[in-house]
């Protein structure tokens, strides 16, 4: 695995509002996933360097923008994050059919989400 951020999410109160604005402004197209308040946020040509993430409904007043970080094994990285002096806010949950996510902070407070594929999560 890469090690490397491989998605964002924007959490915001208007969702549909926010995915006006980033269709207007930068011309990024959007696809529902599944039945949460969550978008795909396909945000420009996949052959030149760059991410794709996703809008969010908030869940959290306080809930900040947050890049996730693919890893190779979540458990393994979690016991890594922690020995570095990390700590896991949202311990792992499954995305079904996508692979695993926890969420945690750095030793300044920001948070990252890590992420593993794994098509049979559930």
């Amino acid at each position: 695995m890469s090690n490397r951020v491989v998605h964002f999410e924007i959490p915001c109160n208007e969702p549909e509002k926010t995915i006006e604005f980033f269709k207007t402004a930068f011309g990024w197209n959007f696809q529902k996933f599944g039945a949460e308040e969550y978008w795909i946020a396909l945000s420009g040509d996949a052959t030149t360097p760059g991410i794709n993430g996703a809008i969010m409904k908030k869940k959290d007043p306080n809930q900040p923008i947050v890049n996730s970080i693919n890893v190779a094994n979540l458990d393994e990285s979690i016991k890594n994050i922690e020995k570095a002096g990390g700590l896991i806010v949202v311990p792992k949950m499954p995305i079904p059919t996508v692979g695993w996510l926890a969420y945690f902070k750095d030793p300044d407070g920001n948070i990252h989400g890590v992420y593993q594929d794994d098509p049979g999560a559930k």
